[in-house]
């Protein structure tokens, strides 16, 4: 696909990048109720590593696979990183699979109650992988310095992110607990971007769920202030939003927007989600993408996309 490849080359030429050797290790295993968690460190390209934690639900757990599961790469955005989304307080303390919580963050836990196995990613430049800021805040991130280094080597923090979570997908391959045919990924707001360019550029995600993210640059990233990692040279002389999720189809893709978010306006989410529906139904696909607009915020919902991606899960055996 062309508009694929153009999304490539302005993103920092992805596809001429050196696939190192994974080279993974566990640092820390962990057995929680019901699932057990990973520490993993693996190389992604020559002198960096990603980091993140694997999930994986214990044989006795509740559910309904066995052996090799659908397994969710989970993207959070801005704030304390991995942490929140794998539902670890700020004190330390660890939340319970299934327990509730009106809009919790933890959608990886959220991914677990289904029977999904998780990969949570630290993205670059939010929590154990912040550099330097001027903040000693938890949630405060260091995607200016990173962001400027990043165009500076003729790259993108876009870029650099995606590059992290195809690798994720290169280890999630090597692991006997993964199903490498029902790859799916779930990010929000920053994790929502990385989660949008991954799946329109790799073809292994079976399916997307984008929260807070997809919407229009013309109203989201380019009328309002949004981090530096948000913007790429180039990319709106080629695609709007639309086109990239476009990029997704025939593939599964669930898409929600909050009502009153501030930077993703709900009014340029309907008109994205209509392209994009006429994109799908161009592909004779109109089945595979749906959304849902939610009361509330900048916040991850997920009370339509679960049903979504378990029915097709359930139609495909």
């Amino acid at each position: 696909m062309a508009l694929r490849s153009r999304l490539d080359q302005i993103l920092g030429n992805l596809s001429a990048w050196e696939r190192v050797p994974l080279n993974p290790r566990i640092s820390e295993v962990v057995e929680q109720d019901g699932y057990r968690r990973e520490a993993v460190t693996f190389a992604t390209r020559p002198g960096l590593d990603a980091f993140g934690y694997f999930l994986i639900p214990l044989a006795n757990a509740a559910n309904d696979y066995a052996g090799r599961r659908p397994t969710v790469l989970c993207l959070p955005g801005h704030g304390r990183g991995v942490a929140s989304i794998i539902g670890v307080a700020e004190d330390g303390g660890q939340r319970l699979v299934g327990e509730p919580e009106e809009y919790a963050n933890d959608f990886a836990l959220q991914c677990l109650a289904q029977g999904w196995s998780v990969f949570a990613l630290e993205q670059i430049s939010f929590g154990v992988r912040r550099g330097v800021t001027d903040s000693m805040d938890a949630g405060a991130s260091s995607c200016v310095p990173d962001s400027m280094a990043a165009l500076m080597l003729g790259e993108t923090m876009i870029g650099w992110r995606v590059w992290d979570a195809m690798r994720s997908l290169d280890y999630l391959t090597t692991r006997p607990e993964v199903d490498p045919n029902r790859l799916m990924l779930m990010g929000i707001s920053g994790g929502g971007s990385t989660g949008l360019f991954t799946a329109a550029l790799d073809t292994r995600i079976w399916g997307a769920m984008i929260s807070g993210y997809l919407n229009t640059f013309a109203d989201s990233v380019l009328a309002i202030r949004h981090c530096v990692d948000n913007y790429a040279p180039g990319l709106v002389t080629i695609a709007e939003m639309s086109d990239i999720a476009g990029c997704i189809a025939p593939r599964r893709l669930f898409a929600e927007n909050g009502s009153e978010d501030p930077i993703f306006p709900v009014e340029a989410f309907r008109r994205a989600t209509a392209k994009v529906s006429e994109i799908y139904t161009a592909f004779g696909a109109s089945e595979n993408f749906a959304y849902e607009i939610f009361e509330g915020g900048h916040l991850f919902h997920g009370e339509q996309a679960f049903p979504f991606l378990k029915e097709h899960l359930a139609s495909e055996g």
